[in-house]
């Protein structure tokens, strides 16, 4: 039987890795928005993960993304025998719940259940805008330093990763933006250009003040839906009580203990 310190480790350990997850249309982690029900590991090291959406009717497109990458990042966990992902109070949970935990390929269970559309397809247009918003932020911040647009368009990789930011969302979004570039094959090696646009052209420094507004389309288009559905989980959901011992550490890291007075201010 596993210890409860042991138990609470390996499930920090699943909150960790669930930070991973992005809410697609969001480009928020789902553990920030409150989308993370419950984790549980069992004394034979199998994770049951229950999540939950806005609303009875959020898009099976986001269901699917967001239960595929919860299976994704808790099975790599090297600990992890076996798991299970649940999707409650959605009107496709039952098809969610049977196609994430199948074992099937993903692409075929998506199409299946989706009009036949590829799931590739679908996470290429969320990550454009979540690469547009963590973009935005980083070239804001350099123009908040003092670069000139054409020191910003044309500056390197290796210069980029150099540049040393102070402010909480540029620390924040900077290695978000660096893991697209990367991943997506956009600004590999140290001489590649840090800012091309999604589809790989370079951005001319007379066109930098708009591409800066495309981005903030995208942003306040991103915000708001954020915003929206913070409030339709509010409404839909109780908060989650505190038990009579007080906080755990899980309840600080799921999100449901609101920071004290003043913590947010300025932000």
């Amino acid at each position: 039987m596993l210890v409860s310190t042991l138990k609470t480790e390996l499930e920090l350990d699943v909150w960790d890795r669930l930070e991973a997850v992005t809410d697609p249309e969001l480009d928020e982690p789902i553990t920030d928005m409150g989308f993370v029900e419950t984790v549980e590991v069992s004394d034979a090291r199998t994770v049951r993960v229950e999540f939950r959406l806005p609303t009875y009717w959020c898009s099976p497109n986001f269901a699917f993304l967001m239960a595929f990458g919860i299976r994704k990042e808790i099975t790599s966990l090297p600990w992890v025998k076996e798991m299970t992902v649940h999707l409650n109070d959605h009107c496709f949970g039952d098809e969610v719940n049977e196609g994430v935990n199948s074992g099937r390929n993903y692409h075929d269970i998506f199409a299946q259940y989706c009009k036949g559309e590829r799931l590739d397809d679908v996470v290429a247009k969320f990550m454009s805008k979540a690469f547009d918003r963590r973009q935005e932020v980083v070239l804001l911040g350099l123009q908040a330093l003092g670069h000139r647009a054409e020191d910003i368009v044309s500056m390197p990789l290796a210069a980029l990763q150099r540049i040393e930011f102070t402010g909480e969302e540029e620390l924040r979004q900077m290695p978000r933006y660096l893991d697209l570039l990367l991943s997506q094959g956009l600004a590999v090696n140290p001489d590649d250009l840090a800012f091309p646009t999604w589809d790989g052209q370079p951005i001319n420094a007379a066109a930098l003040t708009e591409h800066l507004i495309h981005l903030r389309s995208t942003r306040i288009n991103m915000e708001f839906n954020g915003a929206l559905c913070r409030g339709l989980a509010k409404t839909r959901y109780k908060e989650v009580e505190i038990g009579p011992e007080g906080p755990t550490l899980v309840d600080f890291i799921a999100g449901r203990v609101p920071p004290r007075d003043g913590a947010n201010a300025g932000r």
